[in-house]
């Protein structure tokens, strides 16, 4: 049984879990049968990591074998539901396309000319903006206003189609007429309502400069310095004190590198798939883990917020998938007379690392000290970094992904909350301070709008959204000691 103390922590989990999937069902309902499949998708991915974390929390553990039936069972319950999902948005596009093309039949009969609102003269000239009005249509966007805005204009008006094939006709059109001069956004207006964008091209995000890209190597050194330092004082000893030993320090630098790297290659790969193109990757050089991963910005304009969101989780998805399998492989070669002997009480300061340990180890973590392989602290410091750079805020991995998924308002206040609880946590934790430093005057802004920003992503991509922030979580936040002693982690 568990005591009182561990109680309230079990029925905080299981009321917060409880809890979002109630608002996810309660979000879905009104979409009817499509909004349930959806909301089931969700579920489905979700419940491996809730059941495997509810029932390890009730001192029943799942071996690796279990873990790796959830997970495949999971993903075919999730392909099916895929399926049904598509078959049942079929219906509904044909009737949304047929209600469409009868109002638009009904614009056409009603109204013929629609007058143009101009406040005062705007940035483009005269000559462009007649060439620009002249992509709109009846089927696409029917725009009945022009305003000034900054270099550019906005067109005020109707959207008439899918947003997705409206904004790419109209990119088209706008690029056949005036080549690569002006880019246009397809943007929700402060009353919610669609409206198109205008503005120059020269407007784009600068590429970076030779002194960025300067600083860029020198950063990389830092971390390959910081790196080679951190595997030194795993194993006790000042690599700078004693460069003799270098060959000690370097396997563990490498495992670093290895994550890090496949992190920007998740970046890279996604990236050039959306034909968005990347900076230079400015590492964080750090002397308690090596590195906290990397500062990487768009150096051109996003299409849609699927692009986004893509090219944010990929980096995190590589390297945290590249980081949990040498975690487990490392657990699963640990035995007596490996390199590493910690602390069992060090298994509490991870639910995700502790559980997992738990389950490969078992009463091994019972021990005072524990015989690890290298692996699990290459991999451990892996999710560490790759955790890090999950968290909803500003330009950070997570922040880029929760704008992606829930929009701009909503990632403005994540970024607000957390940098808030980096605040409080920074009290009794100096990591929380350095990252509470680094977002407020590094990644604290939004990403720019994406060229579509109406189209949202689908639920496939919100489940993987909720998927990221919830292994973000178990990987940062601690086992407390009364529960780890529960669990048999720790004397």
């Amino acid at each position: 049984m568990f005591t009182s103390s561990e109680t309230p922590i079990i029925a905080a989990v299981v009321l917060i879990a409880s809890g979002i999937l109630g608002w996810g069902f309660y979000r879905a309902r009104p979409f009817g049968k499509l909004g349930i499949l959806a909301w089931l998708q969700s579920v489905v991915l979700m419940t491996p990591w809730l059941l495997f974390f509810g029932l390890f929390a009730a001192g029943i553990y799942i071996n690796i074998v279990g873990i790796l039936f959830l997970v495949v069972a999971s993903a075919f319950l999730y392909i099916f539901l895929g399926r049904k999902l598509r078959e049942a948005g079929q219906d509904d596009i044909l009737k949304q396309r047929a209600t469409e093309r009868l109002a638009a039949e009904g614009d056409k009969d009603s109204s013929v000319v629609v007058s143009e609102v101009q406040l005062e003269p705007t940035p483009i000239p005269e000559a462009d903006l007649s060439q620009i009005r002249g992509i709109f249509g009846i089927d696409t966007f029917f725009a009945t206003e022009t305003i000034p805005y900054e270099e550019g204009v906005v067109f005020k008006g109707n959207l008439r189609g899918e947003p997705e094939a409206v904004h790419n006709r109209l990119t088209k059109s706008l690029q056949e007429r005036l080549d690569n001069k002006y880019r246009l956004f397809l943007v929700e207006n402060t009353d919610g309502k669609p409206v198109i964008i205008i503005l120059p091209s020269r407007t784009d995000p600068r590429t970076t400069q030779l002194g960025q890209k300067a600083f860029a190597v020198i950063l990389l050194i830092a971390t390959i310095a910081t790196s080679l330092e951190v595997g030194g004082l795993l194993q006790n000893f000042d690599l700078f004190s004693n460069p003799e030993r270098f060959a000690e320090a370097l396997p563990i630098a490498l495992g670093l590198f290895v994550i890090l790297i496949s992190h920007e290659i998740g970046h890279w790969l996604l990236a050039r798939r959306h034909q968005v193109q990347l900076s230079w990757p400015f590492f964080l050089p750090a002397v308690q883990i090596g590195s906290f991963g990397t500062i990487t910005r768009f150096e051109s304009l996003v299409p849609s917020r699927n692009a986004l969101f893509d090219i944010a989780l990929a980096g995190p998805a590589f390297g945290g998938i590249t980081s949990l399998l040498l975690l487990v492989i490392g657990l699963l070669l640990s035995h007596p007379g490996s390199l590493f002997q910690l602390p069992n009480q060090f298994f509490q300061g991870s639910i995700l690392v502790g559980s997992l340990a738990r389950v490969v180890l078992g009463s091994a973590l019972q021990s005072p000290i524990v015989n690890i392989h290298p692996l699990v602290i290459i991999g451990w410091l892996g999710l560490v970094i790759t955790a890090l750079n999950l968290m909803p805020a500003g330009q950070l991995d997570g922040g880029r992904i929760v704008q992606a998924i829930y929009g701009r308002k909503t990632a403005g206040r994540t970024t607000f909350a957390t940098i808030v609880l980096l605040a409080v946590v920074s009290l009794g934790n100096p990591l929380a301070m350095y990252w509470a430093i680094v977002i407020l005057f590094l990644q604290r802004d939004l990403e720019r709008p994406s060229l579509n920003e109406i189209s949202e992503p689908d639920d496939a991509r919100a489940a993987l959204c909720l998927l990221a922030l919830f292994l973000m979580i178990t990987t940062l936040l601690p086992l407390t000691p009364a529960l780890a002693g529960r669990l048999g982690i720790g004397s």
